[in-house]
């Protein structure tokens, strides 16, 4: 870091020391800070040499978890890198990870164990001592479960490598309600994958020779190593098509662009399985041998021609005839790619499924430039039988709302409606880990509804987020840099799987713990400790047991990548369904009395005056995660709304303007940014702003949230939060 740099901030102010502590009152007002670290007699002040050491962890900025080298100086960490020998990150950090110095050193880190006094939503907060905090929660607990059954608890976890140990204690403790942040937003995808080839695919993209991406934005929505694959395809001569209401970057970076209307994929989708079969360029060999129905499904698409298709997504028809001929032509050395952004319409599921029977009719299945096998390294685990408790009722709160909700997923969804509704039987204890749905998860005002119908909540966070912000008792955790992780297999696509784990870089801060720390603790407490006999060395020891060699490569690189056969692994081997094959016709979506083949559903008019609201992600900010950092902030202040200059000028709205974004479930202030990189019947804005929480001091007064406008639709099949339903107003303030 350059010394005479005046823009340094944030590194310096990271390690500011408050010169004075105040009374505990409120998060935001004059709760005493302690500014992350003392300077005051370190080696740079008094000229003694440096403590200079280099350790190896992995990225917790965003849910990827790319390598990285810490490097400390004196316990103090100055400087994150990217880990060169991680190939499933290729030895990559973006400007998120970069800034994960902030999130250890931030001011605004929850430092002690926090209970609720006044309102919730007040923001009145009283220390307490873990003891107090942990005897606390325990006596909840045991109340609420001795009233309401164990299952009256909802527990829900985010994507985090100690969120396995939230949901071991959710099945001691004797409650199968458990949801995932998932639920929200990845479902879908999964559901459809699954119920087509049996399992999810990767998508091989550094060999792909063509790639129809409709709607995700890798070179923002950042996932490794597809963000950075796909780069270098291009630079390869890849062609890429993108398909989004937005020109985002990377329609920036594709070859073509088509601004399709919202709601209308799966025509797409039909009208190059239309071509693709009629004109009998698909692949014959995999097709004849490998799936199951193609009879059914060539008089299926007959009616969805590309010149139908152009009357309703509104891409022209010889372009869809053209890139479906270019797709036959490139694979199997090519895609329809499988993207996150899955929270779209109420026939999200089917639409994945659309997407899925383009890419069995390329035959790419295992095959270099399509999909590929993913592969596990098999761990060792600590294993328990937890108790099983008579009165409890016979399945989860959210049974029977979707007819494909995967049991160890959920609904976020569901279980908020049953918690609001009492119904099949009253959830009346929320505790969270690592996640936040008073953001992330839409029509906000619900959220607080359940909340509000709530006896005890807790939440376990290194922030105060907007749902710690509401919570009875808030719980400091550790962040990724202070703590022992377990291991976990990644997949690096075409370099094979990896093992990683994170050990501590630093001491814990202030009074942060982890989270098999704390439910070890609350086990203790409920006399269900013989679950939680274990330290985390000793998980990680049974982890590892069966692969010794492992341990030396992650103490010498960090990281162990297991040589394994990437392309050719389902030869001579059955899908995992029904039949076998690859499933183009359900037979298990016909006996569920649902379409066994995409039935495309024309998405109702937008009336005048009313915009489309879609989500995306921005490439600086994970969500609601990252929005109070400071560092990033500097890229991204506030979010605005996306608004085509031809319809502000029909509501006389100029660039900068304040507007008023109206749905049937809320209201939000925001700034229009006038960009003809959008449909003129499309808005869209960046998620993780108009927080509540004060105790975000940063991004607090700052943009507009949208699960405040967004309407709670689901995909009718497995009950994935379909993000995309919303119809908006917008008016000059």
């Amino acid at each position: 870091m350059r010394k005479d740099n005046k823009k340094e901030i944030s590194r310096r102010r990271f390690l500011k020391v408050s010169a004075s502590a105040a009374a505990t009152a409120s998060v935001a007002g004059n709760t005493q800070i302690l500014y992350a670290l003392t300077t005051k007699g370190s080696a740079k002040s008094t000229g003694v040499q440096s403590n200079i050491e280099k350790k190896f962890s992995l990225c917790d900025m965003c849910f990827n978890k790319c390598g990285l080298i810490a490097r400390v100086e004196d316990g103090i960490v100055k400087k994150l890198d990217p880990n060169p020998k991680v190939l499933k990150s290729r030895g990559m950090l973006c400007a998120r990870g970069n800034a994960g110095i902030q999130r250890v050193y931030d001011p605004d880190r929850l430092k002690y164990p926090l209970l609720r006094k006044g309102a919730r939503g007040e923001g009145k907060w009283q220390r307490l001592s873990w003891d107090q905090a942990l005897d606390l929660a325990a006596e909840k607990l045991e109340k609420i479960g001795g009233e309401y059954t164990r299952c009256g608890t909802l527990f829900m976890a985010g994507s985090d490598m100690q969120s396995k140990f939230v949901h071991r204690f959710a099945e001691a403790y004797g409650s199968y309600n458990i949801i995932s942040h998932e639920s929200n937003c990845l479902v879908s995808r999964n559901r459809a994958f699954l119920d087509t080839y049996g399992e999810m695919p990767i998508p091989d993209v550094l060999n792909s020779k063509y790639i129809i991406m409709p709607g995700s934005n890798r070179f923002e929505a950042l996932v490794t190593p597809d963000s950075i694959d796909l780069m270098s395809a291009i630079r390869k001569e890849c062609k890429l098509v993108v398909i989004d209401p937005r020109y985002t970057k990377t329609a920036a970076m594709a070859h073509e662009w088509y601004a399709i209307k919202p709601g209308t994929d799966m025509a797409f989708l039909l009208a190059l399985m239309h071509v693709m079969i009629d004109e009998k360029i698909y692949n014959t060999d995999f097709v004849k041998n490998k799936t199951n129905g193609f009879a059914e499904l060539t008089q299926h698409v007959k009616k969805y021609s590309p010149r139908w298709a152009e009357k309703e997504c509104q891409i022209p028809a010889a372009a869809i005839a053209r890139m479906a001929r270019e797709l036959a032509a490139a694979a199997p050395a090519a895609m329809v790619y499988p993207g996150r952004r899955t929270s779209d319409y109420t026939d999200s599921t089917q639409i994945r499924r659309a997407n899925a029977i383009v890419n069995a009719l390329l035959g790419n299945w295992d095959q270099p430039g399509g999909f590929v096998v993913a592969q596990k390294i098999h761990l060792g685990n600590i294993p328990f039988e937890p108790d099983f408790y008579e009165d409890n009722p016979d399945d989860r709160v959210d049974v029977n709302r979707s007819p494909m909700m995967f049991d160890t997923e959920g609904a976020y969804k569901h279980a908020r409606d049953a918690v609001i509704e009492g119904n099949p039987y009253p959830i009346k204890a929320f505790f969270t880990y690592k996640t936040n749905p008073m953001q992330t998860g839409a029509n906000r005002q619900k959220t607080i509804e359940m909340i509000n119908r709530l006896d005890f909540m807790l939440s376990i966070d290194i922030m105060m987020s907007d749902t710690a912000w509401m919570a009875d008792l808030v719980l400091p955790a550790a962040s990724y840099l202070e703590r022992m992780d377990p291991y976990a297999t990644q997949q690096g696509v075409s370099t094979g799987p990896c093992l990683v784990t994170r050990d501590p870089v630093i001491k814990p801060m202030f009074e942060s713990k982890s989270a098999l720390w704390i439910v070890r603790e609350l086990a203790r407490r409920l006399d269900l400790g013989m679950h939680f006999d274990f330290t985390m060395k000793q998980f990680k020891e049974a982890q590892i047991k069966k692969h010794p060699e492992a341990v030396k490569a992650i103490k010498k690189d960090g990281v162990y990548h297991q040589k394994s056969k990437v392309y050719g692994r389902y030869d001579g081997k059955p899908f995992k369904t029904l039949s076998k094959k690859v499933e183009l016709f359900s037979k298990r979506y016909a006996d569920a009395e649902l379409d066994p083949m995409p039935v495309y559903k024309r998405p109702k008019k937008i009336p005048s005056g009313r915009f489309q609201l879609v989500v995306g992600r921005s490439a600086a900010i994970t969500q609601g995660s990252t929005t109070n950092n400071k560092l990033l902030r500097e890229l991204v202040s506030e979010n605005e709304l996306w608004l085509h200059p031809d319809s502000a000028e029909k509501l006389g709205i100029r660039n900068g303007d304040r507007v008023l974004v109206s749905s049937v479930v809320g209201k939000q202030k925001i700034r229009a940014r006038l960009t003809r990189e959008i449909r003129k019947d499309t808005v869209y804005m960046d998620t993780g702003f108009g927080v509540l929480s004060k105790g975000l001091t940063s991004v607090f007064g700052s943009g507009a949230c949208i699960a405040e406008l967004l309407e709670d639709r689901f995909d009718y099949i497995s009950g994935n939060m379909a993000m995309h339903e919303t119809l908006v107003s917008v008016r000059k303030i």
